[in-house]
């Protein structure tokens, strides 16, 4: 349990991600009218890796921009998180829905309970396994309100696809930390973003080349210029900050909890901007809430326990 200094600032920065993360998707999808999924992902890491660079020369000094014989690992890592994750959520995001996405992503903490059972053969709890099951049903219950011939409409499942790919990369991202040890979670940050965003610019040259993509006109980018500060700053930047030392001075596990505000938060954006939900959809995104809440607080009283 943590002391009430500590879980007074541990709120405080989990409030501050969960600030600067709910808006994402609903932003995101109104600026890819305007600018694509390769444009928009790049320009969005390419300002955020900047101001984290500048963040830790400040914080940790020149030094700790040295990669010290871990290029490669960072690289990859980097290509997969955050070069994978931001091609693959924004290009589905430009087919799907940003409450369907951002229920697709909170399939992220039994992913990686998943990930741990097939790579380490430690088998979640029975409960555990429940709560993914049920994750799963809601999922398909908001993608397919019931009918899952719906899903095929417009390229909405198409969508998804690609946002539970991108979802599955940040899990794969999540889990490599462990290979950086000795590295503060802004030392890692900063020195995976570099080659994701060069991954990025690479991937929007060759999307350009190929027909896929546009290089934006500066017209374009000057429209959304605010939407670009607010990607960085608060997405890139704040959001990844406030995480971290979230997971310090709280612990993952209520960390993680917390994070679950962000679907009921998305789909209160959208009703606010005048969305309509069938019941269906609320109730599957009530289960796949539920289900999470749930499993963490299973997960926070057998780590008391132990």
């Amino acid at each position: 349990m943590s002391s009430p200094p500590h879980l007074l600032r541990g709120l405080g920065w989990i409030f501050l991600s969960i600030l600067c993360w709910a808006p994402m998707f609903s932003i995101g999808k109104r600026a890819l009218s305007v600018v694509d999924a390769f444009g928009l992902a790049t320009l969005r890491y390419i300002f955020g890796s900047m101001l984290l660079v500048a963040l830790l020369w400040a914080i940790e000094g020149r030094q700790a921009l040295r990669f010290e014989g871990r290029f490669v690992q960072a690289t990859i890592f980097g290509l997969i998180g955050i070069a994978g994750f931001n091609l693959l959520v924004w290009s589905g995001l430009s087919y799907t829905r940003p409450e369907h996405a951002a229920i697709i992503m909170a399939m992220q903490t039994p992913l990686i309970a998943l990930t741990v059972w097939l790579k380490r053969g430690q088998r979640p709890a029975p409960f555990v396994i429940g709560c993914v099951v049920a994750v799963l049903a809601g999922v398909i219950l908001v993608v397919t309100k019931g009918d899952p011939a719906r899903a095929f409409l417009g390229g909405a499942l198409f969508g998804d696809v690609l946002v539970f790919l991108g979802a599955v990369s940040w899990v794969i991202y999540t889990l490599s930390a462990a290979r950086f040890p000795g590295w503060s979670p802004l030392r890692l940050t900063v020195l995976t973003c570099i080659p994701g965003a060069i991954g990025l610019v690479i991937a929007n040259g060759v999307a350009i080349a190929a027909g896929i993509a546009t290089l934006p006109s500066a017209a374009a980018v000057t429209s959304i210029a605010w939407q670009i500060v607010y990607f960085s700053t608060c997405t890139v930047v704040l959001g990844i900050l406030g995480f971290n030392f979230a997971n310090k001075y709280l612990g993952p596990l209520n960390a993680m909890l917390s994070l679950n505000l962000i679907p009921v938060c998305v789909f209160a954006i959208e009703a606010a901007l005048g969305r309509s939900f069938a019941a269906i959809e609320i109730a599957g995104a009530a289960l796949v809430i539920g289900a999470l809440v749930a499993n963490n607080l299973y997960l926070r009283r057998i780590t008391s326990r132990g």
